[in-house]
């Protein structure tokens, strides 16, 4: 199949909702119908502003949050379409995929 492989990158002290935007990410995600994403929780990193992220001993506020999944085209389409009605603010990639699943279910 082919589709688009989406990567959210953000920071465990941003919020959208109430909750922290990459939780708030894989939930929409899932309640969309997609068929799996991840929360990478990063340990350091840095923006287009050039400031260090990263996750401290007793602070990971600033920790660097990576959501990523494999989606369709109407499915990618779906997804920006409702965060831009949810004025979201949040940088991410679109790469063109190829995916699929190998070998029998359960091995």
């Amino acid at each position: 199949m082919k589709g688009y492989q989406l990567e959210f990158f953000t920071q465990e002290n941003k919020r959208h909702g109430g909750r922290h935007l990459g939780e708030w990410l894989l939930e929409l995600a899932r309640s969309q119908g997609i068929r799996g994403a991840t929360l990478f929780m990063g340990t350091k990193g840095y923006g287009h502003g050039g400031r260090i992220h990263s996750a401290h001993f007793f602070e990971i506020a600033d920790q660097p949050v990576e959501v990523t999944m494999i989606v369709g085209e109407e499915e990618a389409d779906r997804l920006f379409d409702l965060l831009r009605q949810e004025q979201v603010r949040v940088f991410y990639v679109k790469s063109p995929v190829e995916f699929g699943t190998l070998g029998e279910e359960g091995s």
